[in-house]
């Protein structure tokens, strides 16, 4: 087996195909998504990929491209809340478009044959026994829903239980953290959905927060970014990114116009350190994860820190 540094400094050429079509019976249109895959190589590792409230199947290519050239395929959809989509909160579907981001990526896992035939040269090459959830702040909360975290109702009780089973590994960037008296007056009238348990939330997963994340829908600091990683049971690991805000640096676009802390040195952390995660947790004897983590520990003038339980 190549060292984890040889496998990340030799990416390999990207195939991509849009729009895919997968036929989505109750969601008021059909899902499209975004399927990439390395040009070569077998038995390939799935990442489902939620974008953030707003996003596409074309956001967050920083992450993509690294991903997919160094051995993941990448499935990206496009939910509803997509600006693309234009679905307004006057729509019937509104109030439960969270619930339909996370049918989105379980619909992708259902319908991988289809994925493996949109792309030529694609089928047969997927190892369906490692996939990953990820997503990026709205789209963390969706991914964190695969992996065991549920919605509290009024009452403060827990919903239903959307996880599955075959998701073994989730990486949830700036997933937003506990409902309730932690969320500012807009956002408890707005996102009601906003009020998560993270005490099933079992899965194996990467949580990455900025210390500068300053979020407007929550009356406390960059820690509620924290929170999934110190409710959740088993294992869990933590990667804050010093002076690192909502855009982590710029992961959502090469030229993302909506990052206020744009920083290639943050981005290129996270493409590794996100990759290494993903490598051991689906692959538990390489140790890449624990070479990164290292590595970051032992620089002189480090972009942030990981810990882990």
């Amino acid at each position: 087996m190549r060292r984890p540094d040889e496998v990340v400094s030799t990416p390999v050429p990207v195939i991509s195909v849009r729009p895919v079509t997968l036929p989505a019976p109750g969601r008021g249109e059909d899902l499209l998504v975004r399927v990439s895959a390395p040009a070569t190589g077998d038995e390939l590792p799935v990442i489902v990929f939620s974008h953030g409230f707003g996003g596409s199947l074309d956001s967050y290519a920083p992450l993509v491209d690294f991903w997919v050239a160094r051995g993941f395929v990448v499935v990206q959809p496009t939910h509803l809340d997509s600006r693309t989509l234009n679905v307004t909160p006057d729509d019937p579907r509104h109030p439960q478009i969270w619930r339909f981001r996370v049918e989105d990526l379980t619909r992708i896992v259902d319908q991988l044959d289809l994925i493996e035939a949109s792309l030529a040269g694609l089928a047969g090459r997927l190892d369906r026994s490692r996939i990953a959830a990820a997503g990026h702040s709205w789209g963390a909360q969706t991914a964190s829903m695969l992996l065991g975290a549920r919605v509290l109702d009024a009452e403060g009780v827990p919903g239903e239980d959307m996880s599955d089973p075959r998701i073994k590994a989730g990486v949830l960037l700036a997933v937003p953290g506990t409902g309730g008296a932690d969320l500012t007056p807009f956002a408890a009238e707005h996102f009601s959905f906003m009020s998560p348990d993270f005490a099933e939330m079992t899965t194996s997963a990467l949580m990455v927060a900025g210390d500068k994340d300053q979020s407007a829908l929550t009356v406390r600091g960059p820690e509620w970014f924290t929170d999934a990683y110190f409710l959740s049971p088993g294992t869990k690991n933590l990667l804050t990114l010093f002076g690192a805000e909502h855009s982590l640096g710029g992961i959502s676009g090469y030229a993302s116009t909506e990052t206020t802390d744009e920083s290639s040195e943050r981005v290129a952390l996270i493409q590794r350190l996100t990759w290494a995660y993903l490598r051991s947790a689906l692959y538990p004897a390489d140790p890449a994860w624990s070479a990164a983590s290292a590595e970051l520990a032992d620089s002189t003038d480090p972009l942030g820190r990981t810990e882990s339980k």
